[in-house]
């Protein structure tokens, strides 16, 4: 603080007259730091380091220290003429007068009685980072307040996503993709690894290399909903696992196709991949050509447990009594049959079998029937049992193929089948 700062204010203090806006203003000036003073000496005219906070513009606080009396006087003395209260109080009404002149004379002589020149309180600006972080105690105006922007804070624990799409880009922007944050919420650590991803540095290139890859930009929402785990995947093992694709002689139409109907397929390794492929190149017998059929048709086969695949293929060889090649036959044709339920599977060839008496070799000529509904199966059997048109067997007369009676929809099926009406199929099936 300056000499002449101090000795105003210890004036002030000791007055009669003083006030509690005194006391606020010798707060105020004392915890200020003034840039400089600027003086004369014998030497040449030196500055002092300028202080590195700025002096704030209050409404009737003026720079210069009397100036401030002067306004402090009129605050105080309201009712005084304008000649009497541009002047503090004076020795006769028993308080000391005080001048700009008095003030640089008693700095000059704790100064050294070095002749003075001026005193220059020289306000900087402040750099931003200079700058002190506003009191939370400090009083604003209603406009500053207005402009104050505070974006609501995160919640630090939430059920959904919702919650952080506003404030999260990547979130945003992944929405706008078309991926859907409900189905992600009951999968454990997707939100929290999500929450940190940045869009530009971890999300942008591998959905370019998705789109490369032959992803169709419409179905990229649905994939990464399905598997989000491929955003934190390294680009270089994505590479590599297209390219041991690619070694294999997969068409790029078919791996476009793998990948988009099977969206972990580029999690698994390529010793994985490789495994994959040679269980079912060797356990069905099948040679390259026809195991990239089946794994192009259906790719989950790669992706998927082989569980229910050993299981179904032991079901079709030991408890229905299909040969090698009969197995290889229908799973070529129907690659879902190697994931098929267990139990849905022992029911239709049950009811095919041993109910409607169709053989193995005319089972496996049309392996499209294990597709097929039960109870479809079951009310049109048993209407053409009922009309007497049961025929299976293709060497008699009035013969009634698998692929007629399973895939045929009900009206064709009442008119040129059943050589009926619809109206009596739908009676016939309310008496069951």
């Amino acid at each position: 603080m300056s000499m002449s700062a101090f000795c105003l204010l210890r004036i002030m203090v000791n007055g009669t007259k003083m006030s509690s806006l005194c006391h606020r203003i010798c707060y105020r000036w004392s915890s200020l730091r003034i840039t400089g003073l600027v003086f004369s000496s014998k030497q040449e005219t030196k500055v002092l380091p300028k202080a590195s906070y700025s002096l704030r513009s209050w409404s009737g606080f003026n720079t210069h220290p009397c100036l401030l009396t002067q306004k402090l006087w009129r605050l105080e003395n309201p009712n005084l003429n304008s000649s009497a209260a541009d002047s503090p109080p004076s020795k006769e009404d028993g308080t000391a007068r005080f001048t700009e002149s008095s003030i640089l004379l008693n700095t000059n002589q704790n100064l050294g009685k070095t002749e003075p020149s001026r005193l220059a309180i020289d306000v900087q600006p402040v750099a931003l980072d200079d700058a002190p972080h506003p009191s939370l105690f400090e009083e604003i105006s209603e406009e500053e307040a207005l402009r104050i922007e505070a974006s609501p804070p995160l919640p630090p624990t939430s059920f959904t996503l919702r919650d952080y799409v506003d404030q999260s880009e990547t979130l945003t922007k992944l929405v706008l993709l078309g991926m859907d944050l409900s189905k992600l919420k009951m999968r454990p650590n997707v939100a929290n690894m999500l929450l940190r991803l940045d869009f530009d540095r971890d999300i942008k290139g591998r959905l370019l290399f998705l789109k490369d890859v032959g992803v169709d930009d419409q179905l990229l929402g649905a994939f990464l909903t399905r598997n989000p785990f491929i955003l934190t995947e390294d680009i270089e093992n994505l590479q590599m696992r297209i390219q041991y694709l690619q070694s294999k002689k997969f068409s790029k139409e078919a791996i476009s196709r793998m990948v988009s109907r099977a969206p972990y397929l580029l999690n698994f390794s390529v010793e994985r991949l490789d495994n994959r492929l040679g269980f079912y190149q060797k356990e069905l017998g099948l040679n390259v050509q026809k195991t990239r059929d089946l794994v192009t048709r259906l790719p989950r086969l790669l992706t998927g447990s082989l569980e229910p695949v050993k299981e179904n293929l032991k079901v079709c060889r030991i408890e229905l009594g299909f040969r090698e090649n009969e197995i290889q036959h229908m799973v070529t044709n129907v690659p879902k049959l190697l994931l098929a339920s267990k139990k849905k599977v022992t029911r239709l060839f049950d009811y095919l079998h041993n109910t409607m008496g169709i053989p193995h070799h005319l089972i496996t000529k049309f392996p499209q029937v294990f597709n097929g509904k039960f109870l479809r199966i079951k009310d049109r059997h048993l209407f053409l049992e009922h009309l007497g048109r049961a025929q299976y067997d293709p060497t008699q007369p009035n013969y009634i193929s698998l692929d007629k009676l399973v895939a045929t929809p009900d009206d064709v099926f009442c008119v040129e089948i059943a050589k009926g009406t619809l109206l009596d199929f739908e009676a016939f099936q309310k008496t069951l």
